[in-house]
């Protein structure tokens, strides 16, 4: 091999070691689902690509599924129930924004499965957070195993700048590979 196909050779490769740590740090970045709280729409130990460069040209919208950086320094993952300026509240398994009832079409299953119900306690926004509403540049988070999910009933409203991305692709286990709602 030549001096000039070697080179050729080492630029090639750094080229390709730019472009995949570009898109890992900038685009797209790999997530793996620990634990329970997001049954059954995710399972523990599924493989996920999170898009994390669509919150920087639009922001989260209800119902997305996102990750974001929590305390101890863990990254969770969530579904998107408020948004800024929104009013909370849960009652009777239904969820209540701005005082009117939005069906959870993705929760169906699992209510049918449940151990027991409600699948999401009675609560006002104000009773788990202290906040009326969800403040400009948050949202309000849940698992969508509420029996078992640490969410913003418990760690409160998620800032904007703490989010990681969407996560909405499943990558592993093969038989898996899915988009998710």
């Amino acid at each position: 091999m030549g001096r000039s196909e070697s080179w050729e050779w080492i630029k090639a490769v750094a080229v390709a070691l730019i472009l995949a740590i570009g898109i890992r740090y900038f685009l797209l970045a790999p997530i793996v689902v620990d634990g329970q709280s997001m049954m059954p729409t995710l399972e523990h130990n599924d493989r996920m690509l999170v898009n994390k460069i669509g919150y920087n040209i639009s922001e989260p919208e209800r119902f997305d599924i996102i990750v974001f950086h929590a305390p101890q320094n863990k990254d969770y993952i969530k579904r998107v129930i408020g948004l800024p300026g929104d009013t909370i509240e849960y009652r009777d398994d239904m969820l209540y924004v701005n005082g009117e009832s939005v069906d959870e079409p993705y929760l169906d299953d699992y209510k049918e499965q449940a151990e027991y119900l409600p699948l999401t306690e009675n609560f006002h926004i104000k009773d788990v957070t202290g906040y009326e509403t969800v403040p400009e540049g948050h949202v309000f988070v849940l698992g969508d195993n509420r029996q078992r999910s640490r969410d913003s009933r418990q760690i409160g409203m998620i800032p904007y700048d703490e989010v990681v991305g969407k996560a909405n692709f499943v990558i592993w286990p093969i038989q898996e590979i899915r988009f998710v709602d």
